[in-house]
């Protein structure tokens, strides 16, 4: 066995392992990171980059079935095989950054193998024994399957395997009304798939209704059946020939089941007892400064249970870079992370949505709306439909909920004032281009001072005494 003596090993290179890696190594660490799997982790691979590659392709495909004549629309089958050779070839595209070839040129040492602990100190990986300064663990996660009568016996697709897919499924069950679940079922009715969803609660429970009410009625709207507080019971049949049975009775057929029902942290192998750490059913645990019960040992991404986006694995690795490099006491915060659900309307939240600023700020709170059908920009190309809507208190975002087309980059601005604790007034100060969807961030900033100037009678009487002063 090979003894190695790195200042930092990094195991797991997906985003936050690989954020870590390149930039303790281009600040002058000895770094190792180790991958048994593919490089570019879930987001690469089955997660971001793919889903949004199909989305976009699927888009494209509605636009051009829409405007051509009735009976030319096109080969469904064509369309799908064309739909996912984008996704390959998007994937191909951006892997050569992911890729061992660029991590070694940045310095880092890659290790092609899985990693376990075997003490707290040490770590082996194939015929090496890793005995680092520090670690980061950043193995991810993985699909849930759940213990769901009759599923281990009947064919599914995850994530994981959709993306394999060269001809369109028959009819496509979805179980799970999430992002992941939403975004593949609006991707395959645009490309001509029978999709039916089946949620357990209601769909983007974790979202504002009234916001996940727009997408509900969008997807509808472009054919897909969706059954809400439909628990599954079980699960039955053969490959092309598949039925979902939920708790109710109700049965539901299809050719195709996409499991889309959550994820687990990848803890599986690591040897985390050896180590000294701790995980719960959710994942490793840790504290603010993303550090384990082992203090030489940090966690982050997916594999914390935490927000499972590849922007929060991202932000944590920078807090790493701070605390295991510079030994400074980085903390991470969670109160200004944006989430974007990429459907047509796209949803973003950042901070508290309605329900939850309610509950936290009772009466202080206010909340202020402006539809889309407000913003010239949006009229102008007939988008829609769509809202804004802030939650603020005492002048200052506690929480904003878009929906509508670019939720994704209208978002960041409040993100931005959420991180840095600015005042309303900025944003409503602000001076943009006309038009511009972006001028609805600032028309809701307005929103809030529109009663305090224009329905005050103080301010009244100040401008009509100031103008008999004036000459």
């Amino acid at each position: 066995m090979k003894r190695l003596t790195p200042d930092l090993l990094v195991i797991g290179a997906g985003s936050g392992g690989l954020s870590v890696a390149a930039g303790a190594a281009q600040m002058g660490a000895d770094v190792i990171l180790l991958e048994g799997h593919r490089m570019g982790g879930d987001c690469l691979n089955y997660g971001c980059v793919p889903s949004k590659a199909l989305l976009s392709a699927a888009r494209r495909a509605a636009v051009l079935r829409q405007g051509a004549a009735p009976g030319t629309g096109g080969d469904p089958v064509a369309e799908y095989t064309a739909a996912m050779a984008h996704v390959a070839e998007v994937i191909a595209r951006i892997a050569p950054h992911d890729s061992v070839e660029r991590f070694e040129s940045l310095g880092v040492r890659v290790i092609r193998a899985w990693g376990r602990f075997i003490s707290p100190r040490e770590v082996v990986a194939g015929d090496h024994v890793i005995r680092p300064r520090r670690v980061v663990i950043a193995t991810g996660a993985a699909p849930l399957v759940p213990d769901i009568p009759g599923l281990a016996e009947v064919p599914y697709l995850t994530n994981e395997t959709l993306f394999d897919l060269r001809h369109p499924p028959e009819h496509l069950l979805i179980a799970g009304g999430g992002p992941v679940g939403l975004e593949m079922a609006q991707a395959h009715l645009r490309l001509g798939v029978p999709v039916t969803v089946i949620e357990g609660d209601r769909l983007l429970g974790r979202e504002d209704p009234e916001l996940a009410a727009l997408l509900s009625d969008r997807l509808r709207a472009e054919g897909a059946e969706i059954v809400e507080a439909a628990r599954i019971a079980r699960v039955a049949g053969t490959a092309g020939d598949i039925h979902v049975e939920t708790e109710a009775g109700a049965t539901y057929g299809g050719s195709h089941l996409l499991l889309a029902l959550g994820r687990r942290a990848r803890t599986d192998g690591l040897g985390l007892e050896a180590a000294g750490i701790t995980a719960n059913g959710r994942g490793i645990r840790t504290d603010a400064r993303l550090r384990t019960g082992n203090r030489r040992v940090y966690a982050i991404g997916d594999v914390t249970g935490g927000a499972q986006f590849t922007h929060v694995a991202g932000y944590q690795a920078g807090v790493v870079l701070r605390a295991a490099l510079f030994a400074l006491p980085s903390r991470a915060r969670s109160d200004h992370i944006p989430r974007v659900t990429y459907t047509d309307p796209e949803i973003a939240q950042v901070g508290m949505t309605e329900a939850e600023a309610r509950a936290a700020h009772g009466a202080r709170l206010e909340v202020h709306r402006v539809d889309l059908a407000q913003n010239d920009r949006a009229v102008a190309e007939g988008l829609g439909p769509g809202m804004i809507k802030l939650m603020a208190v005492r002048g200052r975002p506690v929480g904003v909920s878009i929906a509508g087309p670019q939720a994704g980059e209208l978002i960041g601005i409040w993100a931005l004032a959420l991180a840095r604790g600015m005042k309303l007034s900025a944003i409503a100060g602000l001076v943009l281009p006309y038009p511009t969807l972006g001028e609805l961030n600032k028309r809701v900033a307005g929103a809030y001072f529109s009663a305090r100037l224009f329905d005050n009678e103080t301010v009244k009487r100040l401008v009509r005494a100031v103008q008999h002063m004036l000459p």
